[in-house]
């Protein structure tokens, strides 16, 4: 199950990006709180994890990944859903989507601030760049146009940012080296946990958000949270740092034409030039060092 998918590596991790670059407008048309999206999203998602994860027991063995880091990762994952979520609503699906991407300068500095590993010259000269983009794309200078209230989502989306980091980087410790599936699996149980319970005193629950809403979070959590992650964590690893890179700046990038198609969202020039800069500085970061074929890189975004 964990092998190379039969299509190319190129078009399965494109897809798997596009996948997730949907998340965002299907959370926007669910219209529902940051903790009921964060919670369907990650309890619809179980069924099809287990049973994928039962498929990777049975084939390498009973053992498993270091729970407690699986669950410390999933504690971090659900405060990402549900600081992104609440971004969305306050500065748009694309907008969000774009600024959670700052958080290829945020791995490697917990890497420095933890592991001692210097980042690289490629990764420093790429903190004005984001710096810049990030201000631009919250509005500071020129309002934030239509969106509701775009200073506040910008700092949502980089706590968002924050969190996912963490996120990754736990993962990227150990949190299921030989047991991806299973990893994988235990994460999103403990964010189902976390955001039942954060989002109950966060703008609440909805245990029971009709069949509309319910609908737009399955496919979130069909396309997103389980298709979208195992092509974009299986494909991904099989091709140079670079190219990789570039795919998967296709989340962000799709974020912000589906949430001009679908919602109608407009940012203005300065927003947009924002986006550009964050985009550009993140590829121009995450590129700095050569990823080899056939080693861990992380999921998709969403």
């Amino acid at each position: 199950m964990t092998d190379l998918p039969s299509t190319s590596p190129r078009a399965s991790t494109a897809v798997g990006a596009l996948c997730v670059s949907a998340s965002a407008v299907l959370i926007s048309v669910s219209a529902t709180s940051p903790g009921t999206a964060s919670f369907w999203r990650t309890v619809l998602a179980l069924p099809a994890l287990f049973a994928l994860a039962a498929v990777e027991r049975r084939r390498d063995g009973p053992e498993r990944p270091a729970r407690l880091v699986a669950w410390s990762a999933g504690a971090l994952f659900a405060g990402d859903m549900l600081l992104w979520t609440q971004a969305i609503s306050e500065i748009g699906a694309g907008m969000s989507t774009v600024l959670v991407n700052v958080q290829v300068v945020l791995v490697p500095l917990l890497a420095l601030l933890i592991d001692g590993e210097h980042p690289t010259w490629r990764y420093t000269s790429a903190l004005p760049v984001l710096a810049a983009g990030v201000v631009l794309t919250a509005g500071v200078v020129d309002g934030g146009g239509s969106a509701p209230a775009p200073v506040a989502g910008a700092v949502h989306a980089v706590l968002a940012a924050v969190c996912y980091s963490g996120f990754l980087y736990l993962l990227r410790r150990g949190g299921g080296a030989g047991a991806p599936l299973r990893s994988y699996a235990d994460v999103t149980v403990s964010a189902v946990v976390f955001s039942l319970l954060v989002g109950a005193v966060w703008h609440g629950v909805d245990l029971t958000p009709g069949w509309p809403a319910f609908g737009w979070l399955a496919l979130v959590a069909l396309t997103g949270q389980v298709l979208g992650w195992l092509l974009v964590a299986l494909a991904s690893p099989h091709l140079p740092g670079q190219t990789a890179a570039v795919l998967l700046l296709l989340t962000p990038v799709g974020a912000v034409v589906l949430g001009a198609v679908v919602l109608g969202e407009r940012p203005t020039p300065l927003q947009a030039a924002g986006c550009a800069l964050v985009l550009a500085g993140a590829y121009w970061a995450s590129t700095g060092r050569r990823v080899p074929v056939g080693s861990a890189r992380p999921p998709g975004r969403g």
